[in-house]
């Protein structure tokens, strides 16, 4: 890891708590906003650690790109978990053979880039 790309994920994840400080729910609740400021902790922490020895620079960005729309996607909707989506069932496709691998393919390919991690630490 270069100093720059080093410095820039240490400042992404003294970013994440300093947002995770000053954290407010959008219900308000003093329950659900320290429930939300703990997850936010929390995920920063076990995605930081899970990733702290990629080595490879084109990973390294995709992981810094990720953290960041993560960051404006929660700050724009004013919620931290990363938003669900929906992409049509494979009920159309046999059990076997090449239709299910690709629509396997086309499934993970379709994935937006701040769920790239998610199913892999949930």
């Amino acid at each position: 890891m270069t100093p720059v790309t080093r410095q820039e994920v240490l400042g992404l994840y003294r970013k994440i708590f300093r947002i995770a400080k000053k954290w407010q729910s959008a219900s308000g609740q003093i329950e659900e906003t320290m429930k939300e400021k703990e997850y936010i902790k929390n995920e920063a922490k076990t995605l930081f650690k899970k990733n702290k020895n990629v080595t490879d620079p084109k990973l390294i960005k995709q992981c810094i790109e990720e953290c960041e729309a993560r960051i404006e996607i929660g700050l724009h909707y004013n919620i931290p978990y990363p938003r669900p989506i929906h992409l049509p069932p494979m009920g159309l496709a046999h059990k076997q053979g090449r239709t299910l691998r690709q629509q396997e393919k086309l499934r993970k390919i379709s994935k937006p880039i701040y769920l790239k991690s998610h199913d892999e630490v949930s």
